[in-house]
């Protein structure tokens, strides 16, 4: 049986990320991604947004990793040459009390730490944005964009360089707490046996924790599946800024509302919507949901053309809150949590997974 220090499961950009803070603290790490090549899951189907850290509860895991994860990222990226820019973003309000819940929405911010964000009227916002339709919105300049599968393959150098390697095509069926460390029994047959093991596979990450034998089924919980679908814009957008619609108070926060991005290329994208199912790998995009994004669109940018929107893409968000549930925190649990020596089970990690990479590697390392 191979003896490993750190087997680290799941090539997404958290467990990349995971695994560089590991190798660079001094430790064997070994990346375990059961894909073909690393990032081919949500990491790969995502708006490719910095967030600031503005909507999640303050001292929640969100809140704290996005905003430290926000600025060593901005850091990171300029420092490796990783394609980014910081765009901006602005969060419109369509309805009175959309305009009613804005300053909530700041505080909340502010308490999170961003303290960069700005009322602005109406006029002020379409002097920034003229094809905008909004009675009123919040200015976010520290949101931006990424280049994420950029951003991977640096996390995947920096591991390789400090020692440590990735291996694709490599499946974990299921772990197993022995009093010598933690079994990694693989599809395949393969048994390695590892000082400390973090669960990182994302859609798969409680189906894995639920397999692990000594872990107690307290602390694995259901997992959910929210499918958002992408459409792209034809032809040029007419918006420089990210435009996300201000949350509607009434409604249950699944997702940040069918919101426009542009990538580092200048393609305009809308989406996410949110499409709860049972089944992880369901990621076609229906034509015919154009229809509800031409809606939603419209309350923000009204000239949208009709046939302008061209499906895209969709991806998946590994929720561990279901459809009428508030939504949950990260759940990074260690020893600490569960008692098992040298596991770490990274659960839930959606969105702002991408932007807190960097700091939930330093959340990890430290746990082990």
């Amino acid at each position: 049986m191979e003896q490993v220090d750190v087997v680290v499961i799941g090539a997404g950009v958290v467990g990349l990320a995971v695994a560089r803070s590991l190798a660079l603290a001094g430790r064997e790490v070994m990346v375990l991604e059961r894909e073909a090549a690393i990032g081919t899951g949500t990491s790969a189907r995502n708006s490719e947004v910095i967030h600031a850290g503005i909507y999640y509860p303050q001292g929640s895991l969100k809140a704290l990793l996005c905003v430290h994860g926000r600025q060593t990222l901005y850091a990171y990226c300029a420092e490796r040459g990783i394609a980014h820019r910081r765009c901006g973003k602005l969060i419109v309000a369509s309805t009175v009390s959309q305009v009613e819940a804005l300053p909530a929405i700041q505080d909340k911010a502010e308490r999170n730490g961003v303290r960069d964000l700005r009322l602005l009227t109406r006029v002020e916002a379409r002097a920034m944005e003229p094809e905008l339709e909004c009675l009123a919105a919040l200015s976010s300049p520290s949101t931006g964009i990424v280049d994420s599968h950029g951003l991977m393959l640096s996390l995947q150098g920096d591991l390789e360089s400090a020692g440590g390697l990735v291996a694709c095509r490599s499946e974990v069926d299921a772990l197993r707490f022995k009093t010598s460390g933690i079994q990694v029994l693989m599809l395949d047959g393969t048994v390695l046996l590892a000082r400390g093991v973090v669960n990182a596979a994302g859609l798969r990450a409680c189906d894995l924790a639920r397999r692990t034998q000594g872990l107690p089924a307290r602390h694995v919980p259901k997992a959910w599946f929210a499918k958002g679908s992408y459409f792209t814009l034809s032809g040029r957008s007419p918006f420089e800024r990210l435009i996300y619609p201000a949350p509607d108070p009434v409604a249950h926060l699944a997702g940040l509302g069918v919101h426009l991005t542009i990538d580092l290329g200048g393609q305009a994208k809308f989406g996410p919507d949110v499409q709860w199912t049972d089944d992880p790998d369901d990621l076609l995009v229906n034509p015919a949901e154009a229809k509800g994004f031409y809606t939603a669109v419209r309350q923000y940018w009204p000239s949208l053309p009709d046939g302008a929107l061209l499906p895209g893409y969709a991806g998946m968000r590994p929720k561990i809150s279901g459809p009428h549930e508030p939504a949950a925190d990260f759940r990074i649990d260690g020893p600490d949590v569960h008692g098992v020596p040298g596991l770490v089970n990274l659960l839930g990690i959606e969105s702002p997974g991408l932007t807190s990479c960097l700091a939930i590697g330093e959340h990890v390392a430290a746990k082990l």
